[in-house]
């Protein structure tokens, strides 16, 4: 842990960050291709219905993560900042306690996935045609939502402490064995989209037992034991102060996403696919810049915990040159092979029209996705919780919801596409003013 103390504090920014954010990066590229990869294999069912299916259990799926997520961000951006200040046993406790927290959560998710599965599924857009597909392949998902829970828990603390080569290979590994076992399960076995689901769970549990093995087998600097976990109200309000932001964002991306689908339901089956096909390529930019800024968050936590500003300045001006810089040429390449990169997914005419369309339209400001997600995630590591609360709920509540609910009456389908492009607006312009009063706040603590 020395040696990492004197990475996080001493090793020249951008440096640090590629060795931090390489690896977070890899990870969240192989969940990406997968989620891509995944899609494509039902894809091969030859039905949109199935096809739509997918999409109306991403949100779910969303869900679930924010659980996870909620825990182990907040708790990461806690423990790299005791880490900071060179305080171990509180960041023991805070791990420990997080980590069996999360598990007792996770399970409750599986009872209430368990009991309401059809209500959740016709809330997120399931039609009589699309429900038999959304059943199958939801339920398996839903058993398997605690480890999907732990995973992201496990993760986000190994991270912390800043070890994310670890945590790329079991990101990683997980997504190879999904990619791996999806045809098997599908094809070979004949489950169909039951198959696809099946594959999730069972990459997920191999994926825990190697994250676990890694506290187990003394590995890692944060410890987890039963004697250092408390109920602290010190510990749960700073794992809640950021980690409500990053749930409350999660929650309404599966809210937002569940009424984008019910906006598209009444255009059809092949409208509700083109919205799931679209959401899933545009993640291939959008998880390179949240990998990223897993490697960004602990560089950022850390060396504010420790006063040094310069070198928190000097992360925060590298990061968004490189970011944005990323996500210029993503948008290029989207803007110019939108039909394409459709068509690889469905032979359905009206689904590669509409899909396209929808890619062009929500691809329009991503070249400033970066500046809203450095930010974003500067405020996480910074203890922010207001500033992150706000931006968390800014791009997928506050406004792409009311865009969701009128957009569409008013512009019909043409409301449906450009929904989140007009919530992308308004959050820039949100940023924008949060960022001013950041700086000026570091100023003053600089002086």
């Amino acid at each position: 842990m020395g040696k990492r103390a004197k990475m996080m504090g001493e090793e020249k920014i951008p440096k640090i960050l590629i060795k931090l954010a390489l690896p977070g990066i890899v990870a969240m590229l192989v969940n990406a291709v997968y989620n891509i990869v995944d899609t494509m294999f039902v894809g091969m069912l030859n039905n949109t219905s199935a096809i739509a299916a997918v999409s109306v259990a991403f949100p779910m799926f969303i869900m679930i993560a924010a659980f996870g997520q909620m825990f182990g961000v907040g708790a990461g951006s806690y423990i790299s900042r005791l880490l900071g200040e060179k305080n171990k046993i509180m960041a023991d406790r805070t791990t420990s306690t997080t980590f069996f927290t999360s598990l007792v959560c996770g399970i409750g998710f599986v009872l209430f996935g368990t009991i309401f599965l059809e209500s959740l599924l016709r809330l997120f857009g399931a039609t009589d045609t699309i429900m038999p597909f959304a059943k199958e392949y939801s339920r398996i998902l839903v058993y398997g939502s605690v480890f999907t829970v732990m995973n992201m828990t496990l993760n986000n603390m190994i991270r912390a402490e800043g070890n994310a080569k670890f945590s790329m290979f079991a990101i990683s590994l997980g997504a190879g064995l999904n990619i791996i076992l999806d045809p098997i399960f599908m094809f070979t076995f004949n489950m169909g989209i039951k198959g696809a689901a099946l594959a999730t769970v069972l990459a997920q549990i191999i994926s825990f037992i190697f994250l676990i093995c890694y506290f187990i087998s003394g590995k890692s600097y944060i410890k987890i034991s039963t004697k250092y976990f408390i109920f602290s109200k010190k510990i749960y309000s700073e794992i809640m102060r950021i980690g409500i932001a990053t749930f409350a964002r999660q929650a309404l991306s599966s809210l937002a996403l569940g009424l984008i689908n019910l906006a598209a339901k009444p255009y059809g089956d092949a409208a509700v696919a083109s919205m799931g096909i679209t959401l899933r390529v545009l993640s291939l930019g959008i998880f390179v810049v949240f990998g990223y800024n897993q490697g960004f968050q602990p560089i950022a936590g850390y060396n504010y915990g420790a006063k040094q500003f310069e070198r928190l300045k000097e992360a925060i001006k590298v990061s968004l040159k490189w970011t944005t810089v990323f996500c210029l040429i993503i948008t290029v390449l989207f803007m110019s092979f939108s039909e394409s990169i459709i068509s690889a997914f469905s032979n359905d005419p009206q689904v590669i029209a509409i899909g396209a369309k929808t890619l062009r339209a929500v691809i329009l400001l991503f070249p400033l996705f970066g500046f809203q997600q450095v930010y974003a995630s500067l405020f996480q590591a910074l203890g922010r919780g207001v500033e992150s609360l706000i931006l968390s709920l800014s791009r997928q509540g506050i406004f792409l919801i009311p865009a969701i609910l009128i957009l569409p009456k008013i512009f019909g389908l043409n409301g449906v596409i450009f929904s989140q492009t007009v919530a992308d607006f308004f959050t820039i312009i949100i940023t924008a003013i949060l960022a001013i009063k950041m700086h000026i706040g570091l100023k003053k603590e600089m002086n």
